[in-house]
């Protein structure tokens, strides 16, 4: 039914300076009284005095605001101006629009339903009010005062949205709360309800790329707006409030929910009778997938990198790591809401956004996953390849991503899900390098540290502590290329998840949460996991000696008034230079003789990486780096299951091979640079002539060495016939049972030398307090707590720690890295 009645107002209308001030004043007077009543005298003239604070504060927000309603028109809600992304070559590869002009409804044709269940769930008082709701902006106020300025929500009425979402950024904070009711007051002075209310309505988005009501009706239930139930509409009106929430194709039982309520609020408006509210409630909803122009992988990373870049520039502070689990939701959210709200702004404002997004490295990274995953062709319930695989490509000197895929190649037009961005997978031991090792390098391990190989499944038990269980040893660099989970396990726990953690909190990844911090998440553990984007800006950090940049593919970004508005995010030095490279030196022995030797990198360009595998060969990684590119690679199923020949260095591992080959087969060769070679052992003690280069048996401790030695130089002697008086019968029978790679092994150990007395210290490694699982009332600690000199994140934070000084990530703004070295290739 559509709207034909239209409200009588008064004629005369009041100054919105009064307005404001009666606001204010109403404020002021209700907190004056209830604070007489508690006999609180002195708070009553702090109140006065915060009065005479606020009148200048209003006075310089109505000079800043007093010119944006005047120079408004019919127009300014009507028209939207589509934003346009581009690749790297300057070419338009989408356009991003609300399509407003064939779906915009003019107030008499908006169904009389939609405007009434609007005014009873957002603004009862919407016909009578000034644009402003006195009494719920007092309840903001008094919460604002309780949070001590943390909680600013709520209270905005359909004007004061419309303000919001036509002129004001989405900061949240009392400035932007005081200049939207000041333009919302004005709004209801220049414009009559009617022309408010249609506005409004078409304004909004529905979620989906749905924006206005008509669009809504026709995307969801194939039908115009003045068709649509009562029902039906009121399903619609719920979605707004919260569009991502509220989504009907995500969350269907939540947009019911949030109807049922509306039609609730209605029928207590006497909007609707008892009978029709019944059988609206009653009413099952059927929603259509109608076939919309999907975007694809590189256009939908674009649309968030933009998003998320709108976000921050407009005051939303970013979180990565949280005390709680209510912490957490609360966090999600609000992030949710000013997401939907950018994402807004992003189709109607009108932006330009240039991008590193290369047609041909996308190509090439496309066809990597397809061909890596084509021996299985086996579909879901919902018609999509059941195997799935994701990857990201990031240029390591531009910091930007060149090339992302969300999954399998697939003509489909109801699927956008990209998962090399949205989906979070356990990284199994890919997370390794980022948590535990380069951690350790920086807190006093070396490449040839001794260390255990602790039964993981003893060390889970409740009351044991892995420092107390034994273990096969080896070199820390034997361990990562060989992936040894007992070895990560044991650094970790001496490190501290808190530490561990940190460098990820630092590094933007997203879902961090209260339960992660447990030592399983030295073997990729977590409670919702990491994308592909994520890892590919920290092994990129790796590659650049430590530096950090968020990972993004915007390059300019200009507004429809012909500005850039794009800033480059800082490098962060979120790693020491020098751990940062033997962490990649070590990684090139996982590609030549460890975990993913088996793909046969031809090392004309030289490459360092990690496997990954999760329990019950769920999921699949290979993260991968050379001097030009990090790319990293998932494979595994949406819902995870297992697959038996899914290892990190398998398919994972192949995809990756096939296309860094792409990417680099137009580049000279290069290497990374030099690493300082460390011939550490414990704190610091070395074997003069130990070569690293030589890859070390299995097993074999530097106690080995010092007994070894003797051993090997006897048996040689023996060998040569320099000893036991020269019998060549002893020679020749020890000659014939010795093979010839145990005669280098031990001529080896010979010729290094006996170093002599050296003061050997071979397990002083970093000793930590046992971690314990922080409560709610434990803040958790984002790096290694302060004592003895310890920096990071957390210094601040006074805990109690006993112990060597545990050094966390810096995150200090850095110059740009050193350029990978070049060689030549040979003529």
């Amino acid at each position: 039914m559509k709207n034909t009645d239209r409200q009588t107002y008064r004629t005369k209308k009041p100054n919105p300076f009064l307005l404001f001030l009666s606001a204010i004043v109403s404020m002021l007077l209700a907190m004056i009284k209830t604070l007489m009543l508690l006999g609180i005298g002195t708070a009553v003239a702090g109140v006065m005095a915060a009065y005479w604070k606020l009148y200048p504060i209003y006075e310089d927000y109505r000079k800043q605001t007093e010119n944006i309603v005047a120079e408004s028109n019919l127009d300014t809600f009507r028209l939207q101006e589509a934003s346009y992304i581009y690749d790297t070559n300057g070419e338009i590869i989408a356009k991003l629009t609300g399509d407003e002009d064939s779906s915009y409804l003019p107030y008499e044709e908006i169904p009389k339903n939609a405007v009434n269940a609007f005014v009873a769930i957002e603004d009862r008082t919407f016909w009578e009010n000034p644009g402003i709701d006195v009494r719920g902006i007092l309840r903001v106020m008094v919460d604002y005062v309780r949070s001590d300025g943390g909680e600013m929500h709520g209270a905005s009425t359909i004007t004061q949205q419309l303000a919001r979402n036509r002129f004001l950024t989405r900061e949240v904070s009392m400035e932007r709360k005081l200049k939207e009711m000041l333009i919302a007051l004005d709004l209801t002075q220049k414009y009559s309800k009617e022309q408010l209310m249609e506005f409004y309505v078409n304004d909004i988005n529905y979620a989906n790329y749905y924006y206005g009501l008509e669009a809504a009706a026709k995307g969801y239930f194939n039908k115009s707006a003045d068709q649509l139930t009562l029902s039906q509409t009121a399903y619609l009106c719920a979605i707004p409030n919260r569009p991502t929430y509220y989504n009907p194709y995500n969350h269907p039982e939540r947009a019911v929910e949030r109807r049922n309520k509306i039609l609730s609020d209605m029928k207590d408006m006497g909007y609707i009778t008892e009978e029709e509210y019944t059988q609206a409630v009653a009413e099952e909803m059927v929603v259509e997938r109608q076939k919309v122009p999907m975007h694809n992988y590189e256009t939908t990373y674009a649309i968030d990198c933009a998003i998320r870049y709108l976000m921050r520039r407009d005051g939303f502070e970013f979180r990565y790591g949280f005390r709680n689990e209510d912490e957490y939701k609360q966090y999600d959210r609000h992030y949710d809401e000013v997401y939907e709200q950018e994402r807004n702004a992003l189709y109607t404002g009108g932006y330009s956004l240039y991008t590193s997004l290369d047609p041909v490295k996308q190509a090439a990274l496309q066809d990597a996953v397809d061909s890596g995953l084509t021996f299985d062709t086996r579909v879901a319930d919902n018609g999509i390849y059941a195997l799935q695989g994701a990857a990201t490509a990031l240029d390591n000197d531009t910091h930007k991503v060149v090339a992302i895929v969300g999954g399998r190649s697939q003509e489909i037009s109801t699927y956008t899900l990209n998962r090399a961005f949205q989906s979070f997978r356990q990284p199994g031991s890919s997370i390794k390098p980022i948590v535990v090792y380069t951690p350790a390098l920086e807190n006093g391990w070396k490449s040839n540290t001794t260390v255990t190989d602790i039964d993981v499944d003893a060390a889970k038990e409740p009351g044991v502590s892995a420092r107390n269980l034994g273990g096969g040893t080896m070199p820390l660099r034997s361990a990562v290329e060989r992936s040894r989970n007992g070895v990560a396990w044991s650094i970790y726990d001496n490190l501290t998840p808190q530490l561990g953690l940190a460098y990820l909190t630092q590094m933007r990844f997203d879902n961090i949460v209260p339960q992660d911090y447990y030592p399983a998440t030295a073997l990729g553990g977590f409670t919702y996991g990491v994308t592909t984007e994520e890892m590919a800006g920290a092994y990129s950090a790796l590659a650049n000696s430590g530096t950090y940049r968020e990972p993004t593919c915007i390059v300019k970004m200009v507004n429809n008034q012909g500005v850039d508005i794009f800033e480059e995010y800082p490098a962060l030095q979120v790693y020491q230079q020098t751990s940062a490279d033997m962490m990649v030196d070590i990684m090139k022995g996982v590609v030549t003789r460890g975990t993913a030797a088996s793909m046969g990198w031809n090392n004309r360009v030289q490459a360092a990486g990690k496997t990954g595998t999760t329990n019950g060969s769920k999921d699949g990684w290979f993260c991968g780096i050379t001097p030009y590119y990090t790319v990293t690679v998932w494979v595994g199923y949406d819902q995870p299951k297992r697959l038996s020949s899914l290892y990190g260095g398998t398919y994972p591992a192949q995809i990756w091979k096939k296309a860094m080959l792409s990417l680099t087969e137009d580049r000279a060769d290069a290497q990374f640079p030099e690493a300082v070679q460390d011939k550490g052992y414990g704190n610091g003690t070395y074997l003069a002539g130990y070569s690293e280069d030589r890859e070390i048996a299995d097993n074999y401790t530097v106690r080995d060495f010092r007994s070894d030695h003797e051993a090997a130089d006897h048996i040689m002697k023996i060998l040569d016939g320099s000893i036991n008086g020269g019998s060549s019968e002893i020679t020749g029978l020890l000659n014939s049972i010795i093979s010839p790679s145990v005669k280098l092994r031990m001529e080896d150990i010979r010729r290094r030398g006996y170093p002599g007395k050296v003061n050997y210290d071979y397990n002083d490694v970093p000793q930590m307090p046992a971690f314990t699982m922080p409560d709610a009332q434990q803040p958790i600690v984002e790096a290694a707590p302060a004592a003895n000199g310890a920096t990071g994140p957390g210094a601040e934070t006074g805990q109690s720690y006993t112990g060597p000084a545990a050094v966390g990530p810096a995150a200090v703004p850095v110059e740009e890295p050193a350029a990978p070295v070049v060689v030549e290739a040979p003529q």
